[in-house]
């Protein structure tokens, strides 16, 4: 088949490159213009985009979707197939439209959970013991066609999403291989969703990672791992910011928190105890602002962080 690809970060490029080594030919790419990255904020082609260069592919980088000079160059493909994965942009119906086996897309969530733009995340966050990854026929509702194949996976009880996405990813490039095969062949049936199943899993912004104190350890615990590397979770200390990239939850007598939540009740050899709404977390991993992150231990020899002092909420 002649399939056109679309996807943007290093996950679809993942997805993309078993395309590329697979019997269908990717006959052109369409990924997000370059963007601005690292220290210089030099523009920098995105992943899919330097992974179809490599290997010869046309590649179109449009700023407008609706631009009718895109659907013309998309048209000139003749692709049987669309395959989407974490594109980043809302199609419209003329590209839903373009091929005649329509839109094909990888999404990280069991659906119709977490439909979405952060769905790893949002698993983590809520705690899930299970999840997975679907391939769907696009429609013009966010996430909500048609499911073609899912497999699911196992979560680890301390799973971030760098290690989620390090099972995640290579399911849903093999996962994309299994559904073009089976809409070459004519066997694959798409089910539909259930509504009343849906669950949402909105892009983050940075302020998601602000921690409340006043939430359980749990909670806060699993906000941590959710949003490693970003957008991190964070509190203030002495009017700066500090990124917290590790915890876990205190066990025994130092899991009782009599002093109100944000306040340090051990900084010490022990290690760094902060009180919550309920429980006690132990904070394995600090970043001050504008420092290095570092361990509990290191982290208290620069701080002055002492029992009894409470972590701010930061100044808006």
């Amino acid at each position: 088949m002649r399939i056109v690809y679309m996807g943007t970060p290093a996950c679809a490029a993942a997805s993309l490159e078993a395309l590329l080594d697979g019997p269908d030919e990717v006959v052109g790419v369409v990924t997000q213009p370059d963007r601005p990255s690292g220290r210089g904020q030099a523009n920098t082609p995105s992943p899919v985009r330097q992974a179809a260069e490599s290997r010869g592919i046309p590649v179109l980088t449009p700023v407008k979707m609706k631009d009718p000079g895109l659907l013309e160059r998309l048209e000139a493909w003749r692709p049987d197939l669309a395959a989407v994965v974490a594109y980043g942009r809302i199609l419209p119906q003329s590209i839903l439209d373009l091929a005649p086996l329509g839109c094909v897309n990888v999404h990280y969530s069991l659906l119709p959970k977490y439909r979405g733009a952060a769905p790893m995340q949002w698993a983590v966050l809520q705690g899930e013991a299970v999840t997975g990854v679907t391939t769907m026929r696009l429609v013009a509702e966010m996430d909500a066609g048609p499911v073609l194949l899912s497999e699911t996976v196992a979560m680890d009880p301390g799973e971030t999403v760098p290690s989620l996405e390090a099972k995640l990813v290579p399911l849903g490039a093999r996962l994309l291989l299994r559904t073009v095969a089976g809409l070459a062949r004519g066997t694959l049936r798409a089910r539909p969703q259930d509504p009343a199943g849906a669950t949402f899993a909105p892009m983050l912004k940075k302020e998601d990672g602000l921690i409340d104190w006043t939430r359980p350890a749990l909670e806060v615990e699993r906000r941590v791992r959710a949003f490693t590397p970003w957008p991190s979770a964070f509190t203030c200390w002495q009017g700066k910011l500090v990124k917290i990239h590790g915890a876990s939850l205190a066990e025994g007598d130092a899991a009782c928190a009599p002093e109100p939540p944000g306040t340090v009740l051990r900084a010490d050899g022990t290690g760094l105890r902060v009180a919550t709404g309920a429980g006690v977390l132990l904070l394995a991993e600090l970043q001050m602002e504008g420092r290095k992150r570092m361990p509990a231990d290191a982290f208290l020899r620069g701080a002055g962080l002492r029992a009894g002092m409470r972590f701010e909420q930061p100044h808006r």
